[in-house]
């Protein structure tokens, strides 16, 4: 375990120390998002490792949360930190009782209703697992990129262009949110390769991105 945190500390310093002393103070839309990055993240490492834990034999969900999600909330948590944002879940790494528990004053409770509907997905069947892996996937590029709508939907003055990958100018963050995109693309082929092994190829309908753009980042 000492071996594994190592890792994940020499990837996060790699994205984020190189921008350090260019920080800049963040406006409320910039703010707001990132924090609620910080928990999308975590989101979709504690779902993977859940269902980790009841689907042992499908190693997709270990490999991508205990380390490429585990990777990705580190690396939030870490850019809260270059520009003075509290934590919203300050001890996300304490595991695994942190497993479904996320206590962000502002977003906190959809985040615990997400993960309590996705991991109750997810028992259904295997199968149902991997969509539900493809789906968290498909929101996060999604969340990402645009302005999640709950977060449009909360009385604090965001509107829909005023947050995410597409609106902020910061540097820090685009590079920090390409590097997240990508690899949600790459876990979104991880899952979708195992749904259509079931399903048959070329197969898989899209969730909450368009197909066209998931057909896309799958090659087709």
């Amino acid at each position: 375990m000492r071996k594994r945190f190592s890792i994940f500390t020499f990837v996060t310093m790699l994205l984020v120390a190189p921008i350090l002393s260019f920080a800049q103070t963040l406006d409320i839309g910039e703010e707001t998002h990132l924090i609620f990055m910080r928990e999308e993240e975590k989101l979709a490492r504690d779902v993977y490792l859940s269902l980790s834990s009841i689907y042992p034999e499908s190693e997709v969900f270990a490999n991508i949360g205990e380390f490429s999600e585990q990777t990705h909330t580190d690396t939030v948590r870490d850019m809260l930190a270059v520009y003075d944002i509290e934590d919203p879940n300050p001890d996300a790494n304490n595991l695994p009782d942190s497993i479904g528990v996320f206590t962000g004053a502002d977003y906190g409770w959809y985040f615990t209703e997400k993960f309590q509907s996705l991991v109750a997905w997810g028992t259904q069947s295997l199968l149902d697992a991997w969509y539900v892996g493809a789906f968290i996937e498909e929101l996060d590029m999604i969340d990402i990129i645009e302005c999640p709508k709950v977060i449009v939907e909360t009385d604090n003055g965001i509107n829909a262009n005023e947050c995410g990958m597409t609106y902020t100018d910061e540097v820090n963050l685009k590079t920090m949110y390409q590097h997240l995109v990508a690899g949600s693309e790459n876990h979104l082929r991880a899952y979708v390769k195992n749904i259509e092994g079931v399903i048959g190829e070329g197969n898989y309908e899209a969730q909450v991105l368009s197909q066209e753009q998931v057909d896309a980042i799958l090659g087709r």
